[in-house]
């Protein structure tokens, strides 16, 4: 059974290809605070599992459309930080090879493999951290996308 968060969560998803932040998420379901986002789990006297199975959402739907082209890497470095990937997260990537200006990609760049913004003008295409620290890659001899960004995923 699908709710209404989980479409409204699944069309932002589609049409952004990240999740939303907490403030989007407020906006989105109409909330006027961000505990409202955050979900629930009782801290008190415990609860029966079956009444919360029925508000639980599979990652795997609402996050891999392509389950044959889709795999998830660790990420090493800081030139995404401000894209909020940082070293030890998990991506969740689909292969392609394509991309639209401005999607997170893995791509290879003159015989290196990276993870950061494509970027596109006319015919001119490069790659762009987030990080003021690192500077754009412009391809001297190749630059082949081979997978897009879907999700990251962070352990704490």
């Amino acid at each position: 059974m699908v709710n209404i968060y989980q479409t409204k969560l699944e069309s932002f998803y589609g049409k952004n290809k990240r999740m939303p932040t907490y403030s989007e998420m407020l906006k989105l379901f109409d909330f006027k605070s961000k505990n409202a986002v955050l979900g629930l789990v009782k801290a008190g006297f415990p609860s029966d599992t079956e009444e919360e199975q029925g508000n639980t959402v599979s990652l795997d739907d609402m996050l891999i459309e392509k389950k044959e082209f889709t795999y998830m890497l660790e990420v090493d470095g800081d030139s995404m930080i401000d894209a909020h990937i940082e070293k030890g997260d998990m991506v969740l990537v689909e292969k392609t090879n394509q991309a639209e200006d401005r999607e997170i990609v893995i791509a290879e760049v003159d015989g290196e493999f990276t993870m950061k913004y494509f970027r596109k003008e006319g015919n001119k295409i490069w790659l762009e951290p987030a990080n003021e620290n690192y500077k754009p890659i412009f391809p001297k001899e190749s630059l082949n996308v081979l997978a897009v960004l879907k999700a990251v995923i962070r352990k704490y």
